[in-house]
């Protein structure tokens, strides 16, 4: 087999040597093969996490700071000014990303961040057991959501207010539960949003409900 790019021929070269340490048994050689395809991948995998990390590192993070090249964060008595150092398309779009992360973390340590749930589905219940949610969903087994530290879930009757100072967070928690039983569009079981507008189908009857 010949191999081809990207990768393959020096692949074939790695395979080469390590199937050298299966010495004179050849039943071994493709045990080797594959430890050492196993080896390439695992490091494969963390030189992309340390790269990815390091340039995140670089652009964001300077000193332990939040920051972002070509944007300046000062602070005027209460007031926090956010400048870029020109109008390039990447500079603005950093810039008004640097603004609205700000503004965010100012509204949720002052007023926090929440989103509301439903529950609807006959013999569908919600209970709080400490911290976690514990859910009857029509399945065959209760099905219990462990909320993340820094997130709350309030329950009244049917509705789940999942609350935080994080708006990310609160909305990553918010989806998760959601998909624990998605709402269906025939009757509309299922767990959605307070604000969001399922649309319906007909059923086999063909009348629209």
């Amino acid at each position: 087999m010949v191999g081809h790019e990207p990768g393959a021929p020096m692949f074939q070269m790695i395979a080469r040597l390590f199937s050298l340490l299966a010495g004179d048994d050849v039943t071994q050689v493709a045990r080797w093969v594959n430890t050492m395809s196993a080896l390439a991948s695992a490091f494969t995998i963390l030189f992309l996490f340390w790269s990815i990390t390091a340039f995140a590192r670089k652009m964001i993070f300077k000193n332990g700071e939040f920051t972002m090249p070509g944007i300046t964060v000062t602070q005027e008595g209460e007031e926090i000014i956010v400048s870029r150092a020109n109008d390039e398309p990447k500079t603005r779009a950093k810039h008004g990303l640097m603004r609205a992360l700000i503004q965010n973390m100012i509204t949720g340590v002052s007023q926090g961040f929440e989103k509301k749930l439903e529950v609807n589905g006959v013999g569908f219940r919600i209970n709080l057991a400490g911290s976690d949610l514990k859910m009857n969903l029509g399945y065959s087994h209760e099905v219990v959501y462990k909320m993340p530290a820094g997130v709350n879930a309030d329950v009244q009757q049917n509705t789940i207010t999942v609350s935080g100072i994080s708006k990310q967070q609160v909305g990553q928690v918010a989806a998760e539960i959601r998909s624990l039983r998605k709402p269906e569009p025939y009757k509309g079981k299922g767990i959605k949003y307070a604000d969001e507008r399922i649309i319906r189908k007909s059923g086999k009857s063909g009348k629209d409900k």
